[in-house]
């Protein structure tokens, strides 16, 4: 019997899976999972602290709002032809305004803890209204300033139907639909990088005022707060005040010993504490009240232009109310918040032309990086501010005490807290893939665009208002030098249209799925906690409303 030979294949060698590379990262330190809600803060939207230090906080967030207030009616009131009694009572009109419309919208409108003050967006279509009457004779200069303010109301009495009807009309919502956090981001930045003009440049008007202000809050609110536990809670969420006090003193002093006798007229304007409002040109008592300064005066040429400024600030109220949701602890607002926040916001433009202010309102960026400055987001605090509001805007010799706070003080302030908004804005890059390409092209052109577009047609813009788009037809000019003069307007219409035209990998990428429920009355459970109506007021509105 023969021997066999049994001859096997050979054998294939197995190839190991290359091994995956460390992650580095996760080796250094720890990672961050998103975060929809801000764990840091004290008080949140719907937590409330006690009655003294509600009073307190509020009474910050009046203060921080009239720096605004001051600075649109020393812009306008003067070229108008007004005096100073004239200034005061444009003053106590806008801080009455923002004291009503900050309570409709507390309690009826967004429902987050957002001042409504006056707005910048208004600055062509009143410029337009002002030059209109710059030629023509008058009797007095205060028959200028009223025949310019009566056009001034009913332009805006006329365009406040805009954002009635976008927003009780829900067309505001469905646009909103559009959005995602890629949008957000550059929205919600530029609303507070938008307004760098109202920081270090009004600042440098008066240096050794403003400068020391900036250092003196910086060092007290982040590192004397580390000297005791009480010290801590003190000036984390007061040392605004502190630092406004002290300032405003050592300004007062250098104004009596004369530092400020022998120097240029806009130094004075500045840095002297009797110049921004003069107490004795301020009434005691004087209640604003409708058509207090005649009838409305309609023209369609300056009503599209002020149509145009009702958008701008419908854009960037939206941004705000997206970073004023982020720091008081509170969910996305949905579509339908949106969209009767920015009806109630023409309700309050109607009320605005028919009592004779000198501008719209939108949501204050300011109060809102109070928010974050103090970590108190409650909702009554700023309720308790309108309070304030209301009250100085009666009695003017009270109110003109603190008006007469320099602004470059109030500009160290908003260096800080327009940096919060805007950094606000950059978290909502958390919920989408901020490693995808397509992502940061279209992140990297929204912003770029937002500023780069408004810095040409300020750059542009004449001491008259005219901008660079000059046509036959000044109403067209308006609208658009006005539309495309607002960083946040521009990242809107630039983010929207790239997000949704740029093809995305995955829908994920673009943090469409975080997007979504927030985009829906119950799509999420936390929303009715957020954003409905106090039960006594949800019973008398109709339910196509909620």
């Amino acid at each position: 019997m023969g021997e066999t030979n049994h001859q096997h294949p050979p054998s294939v060698p197995v190839i190991a899976p290359p091994a995956a590379p460390p992650n580095l990262g996760r080796l250094r330190g720890p990672t961050w999972t998103p975060a929809e809600q801000l764990h840091q803060l004290q008080y949140c939207i719907n937590s409330n602290p006690s009655w003294p230090q509600a009073f307190l906080l509020a009474f910050q967030h009046y203060i921080v709002n009239l720096g605004t207030t001051v600075l649109i009616a020393n812009t306008f009131v003067p070229r108008m032809g007004g005096n100073n009694g004239d200034k005061a009572r444009a003053i106590q009109v806008l801080l009455l305004m923002s004291g009503i419309n900050t309570l409709l919208q507390t309690l009826m409108g967004s429902r987050l803890p957002t001042v409504m003050g006056a707005s910048f967006a208004y600055i062509l279509p009143v410029l337009s209204i002002i030059n209109d009457y710059t030629d023509e004779a008058f009797t007095s200069e205060h028959d200028r300033f009223v025949r310019s303010i009566r056009t001034i109301q009913g332009s805006l009495i006329v365009s406040s139907f805009v954002n009635i009807i976008l927003g009780y009309g829900r067309a505001w919502g469905e646009l909103t639909r559009f959005f995602s956090p890629i949008v957000m981001v550059p929205v919600v930045c530029l609303v507070g990088l938008g307004l760098f003009a109202r920081g270090f440049p009004l600042l440098g008007n008066c240096v050794e005022i403003g400068l020391p202000m900036l250092i003196l809050l910086v060092i007290s609110q982040q590192h004397l707060k580390r000297i005791h536990a009480r010290a801590h809670l003190i000036l984390e969420r007061f040392a605004l005040l502190f630092c406004i006090g002290i300032i405003w003193a050592f300004a007062a002093i250098l104004t009596v010993a004369g530092a400020y006798n022998n120097v240029k007229t806009a130094t004075k304007q500045s840095c002297r504490t009797d110049q921004s409002l003069p107490i004795s040109s301020a009434p005691w008592i004087k209640i604003p009240y409708p058509f207090q300064w005649g009838t409305p005066i309609f023209r369609a040429s300056h009503v599209f232009g002020m149509i145009g400024a009702a958008l701008v600030s419908s854009a960037e109220s939206t941004g705000t109310f997206f970073a004023a949701a982020r720091l008081s602890g509170a969910t996305a607002p949905p579509a339908h918040v949106l969209s009767r926040s920015i009806g109630l916001q023409g309700i309050g433009m109607l009320l605005e032309g028919l009592f004779g202010s000198l501008v719209g309102t939108t949501a204050s960026v300011e109060n809102v990086g109070l928010l974050g400055l103090t970590l108190i987001g409650s909702r009554r605090v700023v309720q308790i501010s309108t309070a304030f509001m209301i009250f100085f805007s009666i009695f003017g010799k009270f109110g003109a005490v603190f008006a007469s706070i320099p602004l470059p003080i109030f500009a160290a302030i908003y260096c800080i807290l327009l940096g919060i908004v805007a950094a606000s804005g950059i978290t909502f890059i958390q919920f989408a893939n901020n490693n995808s390409m397509r992502n940061i092209y279209v992140l990297g052109v929204s912003l770029f665009l937002g500023l780069s577009i408004p810095q040409y047609f300020a750059k542009n813009t004449t001491y008259d208002g005219h901008g660079p788009v000059r046509t036959n037809a000044v109403w067209f000019n308006d609208i658009l030098n006005t539309i495309f003069s607002s960083p946040a307007t521009v990242a809107i219409i630039v983010g929207t249209v790239l997000d949704n035209t740029i093809e995305a990998n995955l829908v994920a990428d673009r943090g469409v799925p975080w997007w979504k429920p927030f985009q829906h009355r119950k799509g999420d459970v936390r929303t009715e906690e957020f954003y409905n109506y106090p039960l006594r007021i949800k019973g008398y509105i109709p339910t196509r409303f909620l």
